[in-house]
Parts: C-alpha cells; sequence; structure tokens
C-alpha cells in the first residue's frame, strides 16, 4: 500500500541515498556532493530552502520529490519547482512516480502557484512521454543556464560599475 509522507530530519541518511540513487541513474554520481549537513541546514535549518516528500510502499522507503518555491513575476504568484524525483526500480510500476506529482500539483493548488515545473534530461524519453501523458509541456523557448564552482566565484568577484566608470557594453556610467 502507498503512503506519502513529509520528510524529518531522521529520514536525512534515506534522502541522501535517494539524491546518490538518482545521480547515478541519471549518469553523473560524481556531482551528488551533499552531505548531511548540508541537507540539515538547508532543510531544516531556521530558514528552510527546500521539502522532501517520502513515498513508501508497504512502510518500505520507495521513492521521493524534493522541491522548493520560487516566484512568477508575470503572473504574481509562487510557483512550485520540482528539484529531483526519484522512484527505486524495485517499485516502479506501481504509480508512485505519479502519486508524487498529484500530491505536488494538488499541494500546487492549495499554496496558489500559478505553475508547477521540472526538468528532465533530453536523453530520458521514458520520463519525457510519462510527464507529457501526465499533461506537461516541454518549454522548448526557454534554455537553463548555469553559473557554478569557478565560473560562479569569478562572476561574485567581479567589480560593478561605480561613478566614472564604464557598464558592461563600455559606456560611461555617471550616479
Amino acid at each position: 500500500m502507498l503512503s506519502i509522507r513529509p520528510a524529518t530530519r531522521e529520514d536525512i541518511p534515506l534522502i541522501l541515498q535517494f539524491i546518490r540513487d538518482l545521480a547515478e541513474y541519471e549518469r553523473a554520481p560524481a556531482q551528488a556532493v551533499a552531505k548531511p549537513d548540508d541537507l540539515l541546514r538547508d532543510g531544516w535549518g531556521p530558514s528552510p530552502k527546500f521539502r522532501v516528500l517520502i513515498a513508501e510502499w508497504d512502510r518500505a522507503p520507495a521513492g521521493f520529490a524534493l522541491f522548493f518555491y520560487n516566484y512568477s513575476t508575470w503572473q504574481g504568484r509562487p510557483g512550485l519547482y520540482l528539484e529531483d524525483l526519484f522512484v527505486r526500480p524495485a517499485f516502479r510500476g506501481h504509480g508512485l512516480g505519479k502519486a508524487l506529482l498529484v500530491h505536488l500539483a494538488k499541494l500546487a493548488i492549495k499554496e496558489n502557484c500559478g505553475r508547477f515545473q521540472w526538468q528532465v534530461l533530453d536523453w530520458n524519453q521514458p520520463s519525457i512521454d510519462f510527464y507529457e501523458a501526465l499533461g506537461a509541456k516541454k518549454m522548448t523557448e526557454w534554455l537553463t543556464m548555469r553559473v557554478e564552482g569557478e565560473a560562479l566565484e569569478k562572476l561574485a568577484e567581479t567589480d560593478l560599475p561605480t561613478n566614472d566608470t564604464e557598464d558592461h557594453k563600455g559606456n560611461a556610467v555617471t550616479s
């Protein structure tokens, strides 16, 4: 029997295992470097940055969904963003992935979210087909941009224009 519940801090080792299992499935195990303290700080600290749902099948941990809220300035409402969805292979075919998505859709409606979105790898055709069957649409006109690692550090260290300097187009800037 399926049950879905909010994760607790006691679930952190389980969540980390789900994250590592997902990274393995997505062919990027070396990129999953999160540690227990990271999840504790960011999920259960004074200002939580994400929430997690745990799906259980006959009381056995079977899958998870990690999500957070973003904000649509155009809609003037929050959006729900699904960062990770994973169901262990032994539990696939029971509708757990769909149940997690339905649970999140209901939460998005309850919390007045204007949209519910996530990303999928372009090679993952089974998941793309599954999501489209649920009514999800590919946002082909939007490209994901990312700055990380050394490039992020370099960007953060960039000097900002000040009086009598030039902006990014070479124009003199004065205030």
